[in-house]
């Protein structure tokens, strides 16, 4: 019992239920936005925009403010801020009347969220055993994201929707993180906190990571990988019901079930990395990445659809790798947190922000099916790329 009730699993669980409410108000419009989309009549390139707002800045402050939380040993207090203030945002969202006012709450929530991954991570690999990171950053974004933000999310939020309102929807989004804020101020440790940097030095420069192959490579990856989702996630449950001819019931439920995938995943892949390697296990699973796409076009209607689309979605799990365990060896042990907040910057401006709004333009302009598209090729493209990451990159001490 004792090797279970560890601070090392006490903090990924925390971390973890931290970052899954993160994700179920970050998700939340992709769920409602068949009832946002009717109130405010919103079209897919206006969903795209509001995509892309959040991620721009989540992308921003990723990197900025995870770097100057580092340079200014503030990580504890920039993380506890940046989880209140994402919490209380989600009310605004409920609040839009308009697609301008929600194209700010969406933007203002980004900003706050974007130092708390970067830093949940980097808590989560100063305490990880050595042969346990994969393990560890996967249940962090799995968990996390996939358990609160694809499988319960959708669930509940329709659901609240469906009998209430989407507005009350958003409402209801923004509590549970409230009060793991104020578990995460009385568990995290000062010395999980603590910042390398400030004692080496007090730089946000981006120079000194780009002299690193896989800090290179790691943001085109994470680019790929990042656009591959995004591609599909701000129009996928629209496309259900107008397109395919889901109810919104059978959209939910659908989206749940993608959900599930997405946490097995998210355990699974990068646990297998830690025993075969980073480099095949990646290449694995964005080749199964690539076939996602056709299977929720090629196969609608028929028996095979969800199956298929259940196992193509476990390129879900290399979400944790480029966000977590390819920055965290690829750079020396003061470098980490920023490493982090670059490649999922990055990530966040390309695949995030440019890949919403090009696949809604896409689908208003050529036709409705055109953002799987641009996921399938983005998928391929990452393949190129993860040939080109080094398995256990040498670094200086």
């Amino acid at each position: 019992m004792k090797k279970i009730l560890t601070y090392e699993n006490g903090l990924v669980a925390l971390m973890a239920l931290v970052f899954g409410c993160l994700f179920f108000d970050r998700l939340a419009l992709n769920f409602l936005i068949p009832y946002v989309a009717k109130d405010l009549s919103l079209n897919d390139t206006q969903i795209g925009l509001l995509a892309g707002a959040l991620s721009l800045a989540w992308a921003f402050s990723s990197y900025f403010s995870t770097a100057w939380a580092e340079a200014n040993a503030k990580k504890k207090t920039v993380f506890l801020v940046a989880v209140g203030v994402f919490s209380l945002c989600s009310v605004g969202s409920g609040m839009a009347s308009s697609f301008v006012t929600l194209f700010a709450a969406r933007l203002l929530m980004g900003f706050s969220e974007g130092a708390v991954i970067p830093l949940a991570q980097n808590f989560v690999e100063k305490e990880s055993s050595p042969h346990r990171l994969g393990l560890n950053a996967g249940i962090l974004q799995g968990v996390g994201s996939a358990l609160f933000g694809s499988i319960l999310a959708p669930v509940v939020l329709v659901k609240i929707a469906e009998q209430i309102g989407w507005r009350d929807a958003f409402y209801v989004a923004g509590v549970p993180g409230l009060v793991l804020g104020l578990l995460a101020w009385r568990y995290i440790k000062a010395s999980t906190a603590e910042s390398i940097a400030a004692k080496e030095e007090k730089s946000i420069n981006v120079q000194e990571l780009w002299q690193y192959n896989n800090v290179r490579w790691g943001i085109a990856v994470a680019c790929c990988v990042f656009g591959w989702w995004f591609a599909t996630l701000p129009f996928i449950s629209k496309y259900f019901v107008t397109v395919q001819g889901m109810t919104p019931d059978e959209m939910g439920k659908t989206m749940g079930l993608l959900g599930v995938s997405g946490l097995l995943s998210s355990i699974i892949v990068p646990a297998l990395s830690d025993r075969i390697g980073r480099k095949p296990i990646m290449f694995i699973f964005m080749a199964l990445g690539v076939l996602y796409p056709l299977a929720v076009y090629a196969l609608a209607g028929s028996a095979f659809q969800l199956p298929a689309m259940f196992v193509t979605y476990f390129m879900m799990g290399c979400l944790a790798m480029v966000a977590a365990v390819i920055p965290s060896e690829a750079v020396p042990a003061h470098l980490r947190a920023k490493a982090m907040g670059l490649i999922m910057g990055v990530g966040e401006i390309v695949g995030g922000v440019l890949i919403p709004a090009l696949s809604g333009i896409l689908s208003d302009q050529i036709n409705a099916s055109a953002f799987l598209g641009v996921s399938g090729l983005l998928a391929m493209l990452g393949l190129i790329f993860v040939t080109q990451l080094q398995e256990k990159p040498q670094l200086e001490k």
